[in-house]
Order: structure tokens, then sequence, then C-alpha cells
């Protein structure tokens, strides 16, 4: 199967909403943290469930969004956020060399921990645009963010931001998978 290697990101504050379903557009353009909104949401049934996280060459436009020469390596983290034992979001993050610098315990040691809830308490923390993509089969993301879904969805919508701590940015890729509720 020939895959586009990308989705393509528009900044939210000049996306068309035509064509996005309503339920997923309070989740895409809230500007709050979502492990707090999931974890109220869930009454005590969230945890984050740790896919994968290692060295690997980002995708190209993540590579970009980070000011990062192509082919230079970034810890990619990749979790579920979990309500209920059922998968809620496919969460994408990708830190720098540079950022890794500063603390780099602090991204390493985090395990099935939420980075959500460590970006949000830190003082230092700036949240740059959120930017919204569309995912369909055709995209290399879609199979990672639906690769544990019994029903595969026509399209999974997302989002995704540059944080910076410090003054040192990481990206934060997040995607609404079907089981997610109304917000």
């Amino acid at each position: 199967m020939h895959w586009r290697a990308e989705p393509l990101w528009r900044p939210a504050n000049r996306l068309s909403c035509h064509g996005i379903p309503e339920k997923y557009l309070p989740w895409l353009l809230d500007p709050a943290s979502l492990t707090e909104r999931i974890i109220n949401h869930c009454r005590g049934n969230f945890y984050v469930r740790l896919l994968d996280q290692r060295r690997a060459r980002p995708l190209r436009n993540e590579a970009e969004a980070l000011g990062m020469r192509a082919g230079t390596r970034a810890i990619v983290r990749q979790v579920q956020l979990v309500c209920a034992d059922t998968p809620w979001v496919y969460a994408r993050t990708i830190i720098p060399p540079r950022t890794l610098a500063r603390k780099s315990h602090r991204f390493t040691r985090l395990g099935a921990r939420s980075l959500g809830a460590m970006l949000f308490a830190d003082p230092s923390m700036k949240r740059g645009e959120v930017e919204v993509a569309c995912l369909t089969p055709a995209d290399r993301l879609y199979h990672l963010a639906a690769c544990d879904l019994r029903e595969k969805p026509e399209v999974i919508w997302g989002r995704r931001s540059l944080f910076w701590l410090g003054g040192k940015p990481l990206l934060v890729c997040e995607f609404f998978l079907p089981d997610i509720p109304e917000f």
C-alpha cells in the first residue's frame, strides 16, 4: 500500500469548520489541557498507555515545525489516552535534541505518566498556535493512530501545537479516536 507520508496541517484560526463533525470541534479547538479534560470526563478511570518512545527521525513536517535539520533524530513518544480501557486519543510528541539538553530526564522517564500534566504544571510553558489535520487511510499516521481499533474510522481528526519549556520547543500532536464522547 502506498501512503502519503504527511498530513496537511492547517492553522485552527483559519480553518473552515465545514466537514468537521460537531463532536470533534470542541476537542480540536480547546486551548486547555486535554489530559485534564479527559481525566475529568473519566472520573478516575483514566490512564496513559505508552505505545513507544525512542530516538527516531520525525516526519518531515514535524521536523520543519521544530526547526530541525532533515535527518536529525529526536525522541518520538507515542501514547494513547485511555478512559475505562477504551482509547480516546492517540498522541505523538516530538522532542528535539536541543530540548533534551535541558532537564532531559523529565521526558525520558515519563513512562506511562502524562506529558500534558507536566507541561501545564511548568510555569515557563508557552503554547503556540493550534493546527488541525484530518487523517485518512492513505496517511501513515492514520495507521499508527488506528492500530488498536477494532473498527477503523473513515477519518481521524487531530490537532497539534508547539510548546516551549524554558524557551525550548517540543511538538505535541493529538488525534481524537471514534470513542471520544461529546465535549
